[in-house]
């Protein structure tokens, strides 16, 4: 079972401290949620994850089975088991779905190890198809370009494909749930439990309880001023539904907003 390690993590933007000594472990299998005011730093933990170049490591490490994935680039972090869902996905003109996913296919089989033939027209339609059975997908999808003139649902909804068919140990959800009305979120939802399992490991940032009534959490974490204050099971995510943060603010003081 992988592990991913995050250890005494701080992170700064622009000379300006965002994360401040944060630790979590996530294991395969399991449902983590990341959940804080606007500005406490949600967003710069995954892009931090993933390895943005904007993000400058000051201390601490980012660890996949007790190995440092700091050195390596964003693409080489997704070889190694990594993936970013983005809360506001780009569209590419000119790319089907289908051939986005196919190259991201490819590119991983070539730096195996030892390395692996491209993956067959034949073989990958089969496997696009079966992955969109799953999610009940119209198989149209794969041949739109990726992500133009989609409605925010359907750009969620492709995230999740993209996540189905690459088999990540670790997905990141950034605010999967920003702009969907209830039933994108639904269908988002019940995608995301379709293809979660005992080998991957998942992440879900958001500011709401909303999305934790489809995608259930194992853990939930509650982040504030760079780093997490509480950890506990659902019931804390119902308690911030209920009670907003001014509980955690009166306990840990104003925040430090960040963008």
């Amino acid at each position: 079972m992988s592990e991913l390690t995050i250890k005494d993590l701080y992170v700064s933007i622009e000379d300006k401290q965002i994360i401040k000594g944060l630790n979590l472990t996530i294991r395969q299998g399991e449902v983590h949620a990341i959940m804080g005011p606007n500005g406490t730093g949600k967003s710069t933990l995954a892009y931090t994850i993933m390895g943005h170049p904007s993000y400058e490591i000051t201390e601490g490490d980012i660890l996949i089975d007790g190995q440092s994935i700091l050195g390596m680039k964003p693409d080489e972090r997704s070889r190694a088991g990594l993936f970013l869902a983005f809360q506001y996905p780009v569209s590419i003109s000119g790319v089907t779905v289908a051939n986005f996913l196919r190259t991201a296919i490819n590119a991983r089989r070539r730096h195996a190890e030892p390395p692996q033939e491209d993956i067959s027209i034949l073989e990958f339609r089969k496997l696009l198809k079966s992955k969109m059975d799953l999610l009940e997908m119209d198989y149209a999808f794969g041949g739109r370009y990726l992500n133009e003139g989609f409605s925010g649902g359907e750009k969620k909804r492709t995230e999740v494909l993209q996540m189905a068919v690459l088999e990540p140990a670790f997905a990141i959800m950034d605010e999967t749930d920003s702009g969907l009305d209830i039933d994108a979120i639904r269908i988002v939802s019940e995608g995301v439990n379709a293809i979660k399992g005992p080998k991957m490991g998942v992440m879900v940032i958001t500011h709401y309880q909303r999305i934790l009534n489809y995608i259930q959490p194992d853990f939930v974490h509650i982040m504030y001023n760079g780093k997490i204050v509480e950890s506990g099971s659902r019931d804390l995510a119902l308690q911030l539904e209920e009670n907003g943060y001014d509980w955690v603010r009166e306990k840990y003081g104003e925040p430090e907003l960040v963008n």
